[in-house]
Parts: structure tokens; C-alpha cells; sequence
């Protein structure tokens, strides 16, 4: 391997701040700008990835994982079907298709027939359908548009019958839902639209929901609800499956507490669209079930920190709270009413567990699910007779299943047939001590071989530990590709995540978030301990929140990991609140113009606290041009002061896709090569050397054996 030269980066060293008495140089301000809008930025972002390009190619493992993760990623995929007016819709993609087209049956046995190919939106394929919903009668679909990457979203309507579009168009969408008022039109939420060139790094504040009426411009658009004496306030409207109840949730942050607000829809023709106050204060966490009636039920952690189910009925003379589903012993994760039945998923120990309960809150029976994994779905609406999930684990992809609601009987709807074989890999539990006696649990998957002889061998652990996330058991043809070349691949569900409720998230936030990288410093150091991993062979990844975190515990032990991988990763911690959504990330991370969060922010910024001089990890950075989210800057600056502080023989490097963002919509291919590139990098790293392509997992075992 030839050791990169990194380019020049220009340092403004008159770029300094003084800080609650602290000075603090940002020699690389200027690489914040959108590379867009900054010819210096976009040479910068030329010359880094052209020196990046040239290191990756000399990887003996790329190629191997390209085509491997392509081999195995080549899986037909279908979605949970969501029925409506005895139509049911799923996303379903043949294998390697950039996108997922949209599909729809008149009738479940009924005949497969396309409504929406993405593939055809763009040609480099990174044009993507996002959400989408049908209208309650099944004769048209709501659905959004995301391009490049992009959080803003085009919202369109297409006639299902004839699977023609309707003339509406609705821009500057953004964090928001769908929602169909019968079939005359939808609500939805929006932001100002930001001034030319701003569209990538402005504040989002004023978002609002709107109605649009099928058939009239978006300038016509009702004004629904908006607080525009507290800009800061997000908004985000659904209704009920009975067309009934429009809920208004209001947030100012990330954290789970929210004000909920109601309008009676069926009386819009003389109230207009009058709200109903049922939640003030923004004290708690209040998601809407679904309502039969008056009666609405809520998934809420008001008096319940691992979540409790509520319910309240509108149309009594004084309506009270009622306990519908009492706090258990592990927190809720999700619930939905179908039939005449409430399907309630649990978190045991970061997997998922699936119950059933009559509406009055009594046990009904359990969903029988496959061991260690992630239950998804359960989509329906109160009298349904049936519904949907799908069930997935680190060796197995989504299984899509039919459950009938009457008999509790299930059947399998969409079966993946596979390039590799599940039984070749363990998946396992295993629970470790973090620094202050914290019991932390860990997955484990390793190849059957692998686990049963006890080998050391390079292991991938990767973690995110925040914003109340619970990280469960989920699929990745790159992950099954390292494990399938014989390394280890290891999920920490560290604090700050949201796998034991709201103590566990607390845990790991605000003043707590050192935690959050004693949790992970703990992991690595088991992995060692317990001889998973040889010193020397320890990889680590995590994205968005999770680069944070590479970037910090990077910065706190690089003696303990031989290189790793921050993807879109928040870096500069005193900045994180000027760009987007990140105004939104104080609930987490507190705020950098208060001296006391000021304080323990720059305490662990990865930005600022790179120690020259010291031996370093194998860093690979990978960001993308139209990340809205964690702006791209984030990455840019920590890559320029890493390659500027002299941090051993091992390389830093960044990587920087362009016509993507911050993850969502990426589509296929450029997944597929993205996975190579930090998959190779990572196994030469860490010493796993790639077999033979024509090595089956199971050849592999037999040859050893």
C-alpha cells in the first residue's frame, strides 16, 4: 500500500473565538460553506477525494466485497402490505434495483401491477420514493419525493385506477407526515421556503401544516396550525384510520415530549379547522394509536418511563384519561389497533418481543416470533380482520408474515431466497461492565466455525448511543459479508439509546454523554478480554450521532482500535446548532452558548480534542454533498485538522459521494460501493484477509473441518 499524500488545506489562523474565557481556533471555518455555493470547497472536496480514490483502489479486499455484498444484497424485497378499499400496496425491489418500485393487488391473491417505478426519475438513480400512503378508498396515492438525498420532499398524487398522476405538487416538505382528509385532500408540514442557495445549511424554523385540496395550486394551501410566536416549535399531523380525528403533535426538540392537540373532522364544515387542546406542557412522550369512535388510544411515558398505553374518550360529557395497558417490565416500542385487538411490541433486552391484548387492556396471547431479531409492521385499522409484520435478525433478512386476527394463525406472504445460509452464522447475546458498573448488553454474530473454536479474528463493532434510538437486530449484506470473510461483526446497545426506556437515554445524554463513550471504550475492551477480537483487530463504525461517536471515544483511546469508520458524523460540537435540523439536537447534546453545556461539549467535540502526536486509528470519514442533516462541513473540518495534526503511520481519509445525503434514498449501487470501499478499508486495517470468491460460508466451514 502506497501511504496517501493528503492535499493542502488552507488554515485561517486568525479564525479564533473566545469562549467563556476559552479560546478556540477554527483554522477550517471556511469549509463549512455548501460545496454548491464555494469553488474553494468544491476543489477541496475534488483533490480529498481523488487522493481517497487512489489509496482505495489498492485495497486487495475491495473488490471482493463488491461483488460479495452485491451477491448477496441480490434478494427479491418486499415491504409489509398496507391495505386500503381491499387494495393492498408494498414496495417491492428484484434484487439490485437502485430503487424500490411501489405495487399494488385489487384483492391479496389479486395480480401484481405497477405503480411507481423510482428507477425511472433520475438516471443515476438517486432519485427516490419516500413515503407514500393511499386514500381511504384505495383510488389514489399520496406519496413524497426525495432527490439526491435531500430531507426536503416533493409531495404528488396518482390515480390508482388509472396509475396516472394528478396535477398537485407540493414543495418545501419537510419532516413530515401524510395524511388524507377523506378523499378531497391532505394535510402536511412544510417550512418557509428558504432563500436562494440556503436550501442545504438554513435554520428550519416556522414549520406549519397546511391542507391541499386535490386539484388547486399549493398557493391556495389552508394554513392548518401554526405557531409562529415560537418559531422553534415542529409540527407533524396524522388521522385516524376512521378518517375521524385529525392529532396535531408539537415538539421543540428531539426529545420524546410533545403537546397534542385534536380537530373533529367531522365537524370541519361549521368549526373549520378548530383545535382541541389534549396534551399541553411538553412534558411527555404521546404517540397516536388510533381512535374507534370518540375514543383515541396513546402510547405515552407520562408516569411510565418504559411506556404505558392510554386512551381517552372525546365524545363523553368530561373526558378523563384511562389506563388502557399498564407499564410492563420492558418498554413498549410500538402499537397499533387491528380488528378488534391491540398488537403491542416490547423491547426485552434490545429484541423484540410482540403481544396481543383486547381493547380493555386484557392479555390476548403472544406473536411467535424467531428468536433474536426486529419485529416491524403491524399495520391495520380497528375491524380489520388481518395484518402484516415482518421479522429480520442479523443473518436473516425481513420475512414479511400475515397474521389473521380472528384465529391468531400466521403465514408467510414474501420469503427472500437467499445467496448465503443463515445456519452458517450464530447469532448471540452476551452482556458486559461498562467503567462505573453500568451492565450493558452486546450482539454477536460470528461464523458457526468461527464461534465453536474460539478464534480471535477482526471484529467490527459499531454502535450509536443517543436521541432515545434503540439499536435491534437488523440485516446488512455488508455486515454478513465481513462475517461471511471471517470476521466478527458486534452491536453495543450503549446509553443515550432508548433499549431501557428513558433512564437508559438519560444515561447517555446532556452531562451523562461521556457515558455513552465509556459504554463503547467497555465494549472494545471485552471483545479483547473474552478473546473475540486480538488486540490490534478492533474496528469500529457508527453514523450520524454514531460518527460522533467513532470521532470522540477515536480521540479518548486510539490505542484500542486499529481503525474505524465515522459516517456523517457530528464533530464540531460547538457549532452543530447553526446548520438545519441541528438547532433541534439541544435536547441531547445541550447548548453551546450556555457556559455549563459549553463546558462539557468541548470536552468531548471530536473536532477539538484531536491529539497531535499520538498514534491514531485508520480513519475513514464518509460524508455526502447534499447531507442536510449533519452538513457535510462537520466531516470536511474534522478531516483537515486529522490529516494537519501528525497522528502516526495510518491513514485519514475521507470519502464524499455526491447526489446523496444522509442516508435515505442512496440508492443501490452507490450503497453497494460505498460498502466496498469502507468494508476493504477496515479488513486491511485490522488484518482480515478475504477468501475466494467461489468460497461459499458453508465450503469454508467444510474446508476447515
Amino acid at each position: 500500500m502506497t501511504a496517501p499524500t493528503y492535499p493542502e488545506t488552507r488554515r485561517d489562523e486568525a479564525q479564533v473565538e473566545t469562549l467563556f474565557g476559552k479560546q478556540i481556533a477554527d483554522p477550517y471555518r471556511w469549509l463549512e460553506d455548501d460545496v454548491r455555493n464555494n469553488p474553494e470547497v468544491a476543489d477541496w472536496v475534488e483533490r480529498q477525494n481523488a487522493v481517497t480514490d487512489a489509496y482505495l483502489a489498492q485495497l486487495p479486499g475491495r473488490d471482493w466485497f463488491r461483488t460479495r455484498v452485491g451477491q448477496i444484497f441480490d434478494f427479491a424485497r418486499y415491504s409489509t402490505p398496507y391495505e386500503r378499499g381491499g387494495r393492498y400496496f408494498y414496495t417491492f425491489n428484484t434484487g439490485l434495483q437502485n430503487q424500490s418500485p411501489l405495487y399494488v393487488r385489487d384483492g391479496l391473491n389479486g395480480e401484481q401491477r405497477l405503480l411507481l417505478d423510482p428507477n425511472a426519475w433520475a438516471q443515476d438513480g438517486a432519485t427516490a420514493l419516500d413515503g407514500w400512503l393511499p386514500s381511504y378508498d384505495g383510488s389514489k396515492l399520496l406519496y413524497s419525493v426525495q432527490d439526491g438525498g435531500t430531507d426536503w420532499k416533493i409531495l404528488r398524487v396518482l390515480d390508482v385506477n388509472t396509475g396516472q398522476p394528478l396535477p398537485d405538487e407540493v414543495r418545501w416538505a419537510k419532516f413530515t407526515g401524510l395524511a388524507w382528509v377523506g378523499e378531497e385532500g391532505f394535510l402536511y408540514s412544510r417550512f418557509p421556503e428558504p432563500e436562494e442557495g440556503a436550501d442545504f445549511q438554513a435554520l428550519n424554523y416556522n414549520q406549519a401544516i397546511y391542507f391541499h385540496r386535490l386539484g388547486t395550486p399549493q398557493s391556495e394551501d389552508e394554513l392548518v396550525y401554526a405557531t409562529p410566536a415560537d418559531p422553534v416549535v415542529g409540527h407533524s399531523a396524522s388521522v385516524t384510520s376512521d378518517g375521524r380525528w385529525a392529532v396535531i403533535t408539537s415538539h421543540k426538540g428531539t426529545d420524546a415530549r410533545y403537546e397534542v392537540r385534536v380537530i373533529d373532522l367531522a365537524a370541519r364544515a361549521t368549526q373549520g379547522w378548530a383545535t382541541r387542546e389534549l396534551v399541553t406542557g411538553f412534558d411527555n412522550a404521546w404517540g397516536v394509536i388510533d381512535a374507534i369512535g370518540g375514543k383515541l388510544w396513546f402510547q405515552t411515558n407520562a408516569d411510565a418511563p418504559l411506556y404505558r398505553i392510554a386512551a381517552i374518550d372525546l365524545d363523553a360529557a368530561e373526558p378523563q384519561w384511562t389506563e388502557g395497558i399498564a407499564q410492563g417490565e420492558q418498554p413498549i416500542d410500538g402499537a397499533s389497533i387491528v380488528g378488534d385487538k391491540l398488537v403491542v411490541s416490547y423491547l426485552r433486552d434490545a429484541s423484540s418481543v410482540a403481544r396481543i391484548f383486547s381493547l380493555d387492556g386484557a392479555p390476548a396471547g403472544e406473536v411467535e416470533l424467531g428468536g433474536i431479531g426486529s419485529v416491524g409492521g403491524f399495520s391495520g385499522s380497528p375491524g380489520d380482520p388481518e395484518t402484516f409484520y415482518s421479522f429480520t435478525s442479523f443473518n436473516r433478512p425481513p420475512t414479511i408474515y400475515r397474521l389473521d386476527m380472528a384465529t391468531g394463525e400466521g403465514s408467510t406472504f414474501a420469503e427472500a431466497q437467499l445467496a448465503f445460509d443463515p445456519d452458517c452464522f450464530v447469532v448471540e447475546q452476551r452482556f458486559y461492565t461498562s467503567k462505573d458498573g453500568t451492565r450493558v448488553p452486546m450482539f454477536l454474530m460470528r461464523r458457526r466455525d468461527i464461534a465453536e473454536s474460539g478464534q480471535a479474528v477482526p471484529t467490527l463493532l459499531y454502535g450509536y448511543g443517543g436521541f432515545d434510538v434503540s439499536l435491534t437486530p437488523g440485516f446488512s449484506a455488508s455486515r454478513i459479508a465481513w462475517v461471511e470473510a471471517g470476521g466478527a461483526y458486534a452491536l453495543a446497545n450503549i446509553r443515550g439509546g432508548g433499549e431501557y426506556g428513558k433512564a437508559w437515554h438519560d444515561g447517555g445524554r446532556l452531562g451523562n454523554k461521556q457515558n455513552v463513550f465509556d459504554d463503547f471504550i467497555a465494549a472494545g475492551e471485552f471483545l479483547i478480554a473474552e478473546g473475540v477480537t486480538p488486540a490490534g483487530g478492533l474496528a469500529i463504525q457508527g453514523g450520524s450521532n454514531g460518527g460522533l461517536l467513532v470521532g470522540a471515544v477515536a480521540n479518548q483511546r486510539p490505542d484500542l482500535f486499529a481503525a474505524g469508520n465515522a459516517a456523517v458524523g457530528v464533530m464540531d460540537m460547538l457549532r452543530f446548532d447553526r446548520w438545519t435540523a441541528g438547532r433541534y439536537w439541544v435536547d441531547d447534546y445541550g447548548y453551546p452558548d450556555r457556559e455549563a453545556d459549553f463546558r462539557v461539549l468541548r470536552a468531548y467535540s471530536p473536532l477539538h480534542n484531536i491529539r497531535s502526536g499520538v498514534d491514531y486509528p485508520a480513519l475513514l470519514v464518509t460524508t455526502a454533498d447534499t447531507d442536510d442533516r449533519v452538513v457535510p462541513g462537520h466531516s470536511f473540518k474534522y478531516t483537515a485538522a486529522l490529516q494537519a495534526a501528525g497522528l502516526g503511520e495510518r491513514p485519514q481519509l475521507i470519502r464524499i459521494e455526491t447526489r446523496a445525503g444522509h442516508g435515505s434514498g442512496k440508492p443501490t449501487d452507490k450503497a453497494i460501493a460505498e460498502a466496498a470501499d469502507v468494508m476493504g478499508f477496515l479488513a486491511f486495517w485490522t488484518g482480515l484477509r478475504t477468501p475466494e470468491l467461489s468460497l461459499s460460508c458453508q465450503a469454508i466451514i467444510l474446508n476447515r473441518t
